[in-house]
């Protein structure tokens, strides 16, 4: 141990005072010297050295981190390769679907070339596969029935509520005013209230659209009462109901109704 480390110190040792009296001649008390030798310990601590830096400890961090970051590129990877599968299977679908629509696109091609395909003509209007034709000159029932025959058609029989929607959007743009309504194929000339349709088929009481107290019959213009039917709001009717009953001898205009024709592709 260097001497920078060693304090030395004298201790003295006296006799016992029983003896003291014997020894009173002697001219001074008997001493004894020893040397002790006491270790001086370093005053300023030393700093314990952090875990961080302690050399085993941090490598077992450093390979906490690195199992860390491998398990989340592991990750990553999965997810990576799961995206990549799945659309590789959306292309392989779609690519199936398109040589699917190729090899039955000629097929398609060959049903309608040189075959015959539906359509109206020139001045009618098609809707549900109908045709429809709205005159512009008002004649009595009788006579706009055999108007819409020479076209090819008859007048119109409404048999559903889209039908019925149909024609009344379309006669709010054709009505100059109020009164300028459309007959259509419904009249009970042949049996008084029994209401029936020019392709024979009696009227479905289920669902009409009658406006108002129609059909009252009335006989004030006509003695023979109101046998026909006509219809038409030229502001619109939102609940679809238009439909009146009057002398079949009035004019009026008319709608007419023919399935839709056919013309032939020439290529």
């Amino acid at each position: 141990m260097p001497e920078a480390d060693v304090i030395y110190t004298d201790v003295k040792f006296t006799t016992d005072r029983r003896s003291r009296s014997a020894e009173a001649t002697s001219s001074s008390a008997q001493t004894t010297y020893c040397e002790v030798k006491i270790p001086q310990s370093d005053p300023t601590p030393r700093p314990e050295q952090p875990d961080s830096q302690h050399p085993a400890k941090r490598r077992g961090t450093l390979l906490t981190v690195e199992r860390v970051a491998l398990l989340v590129l592991s990750l990553l990877l999965v997810a990576a390769v799961a995206a990549l599968f799945v659309t590789h299977l959306k292309n392989t679908q779609t690519k199936s679907e398109l040589e699917r629509l190729q090899s039955s696109f000629p097929a398609v091609l060959n049903n309608y070339t040189g075959k015959t395909c539906p359509t109206c003509d020139e001045g009618w209007e098609h809707h549900g596969g109908k045709c429809y034709f709205f005159t512009s000159t008002p004649l009595t029932w009788s006579k706009s029935r055999l108007e819409c025959s020479t076209l090819g058609g008859d007048l119109v029989v409404i048999n559903n509520k889209e039908e019925q929607k149909f024609l009344v959007s379309r006669l709010m743009t054709k009505m100059i005013d109020p009164e300028d309504k459309f007959w259509i194929g419904l009249t009970d000339s042949e049996t008084e209230g029994k209401w029936t349709w020019v392709d024979g088929l009696p009227l479905n009481t289920s669902w009409t659209y009658w406006l108002g107290a129609n059909p009252d019959n009335w006989k004030q213009e006509d003695p023979e009462g109101e046998d026909c039917v006509r219809m038409g709001e030229k502001d619109g009717a939102p609940d679809l109901k238009c439909w009146l009953d009057k002398s079949c001898k009035n004019p009026q205009k008319s709608i007419c109704e023919k399935q839709m024709g056919f013309y032939t592709s020439s290529s």
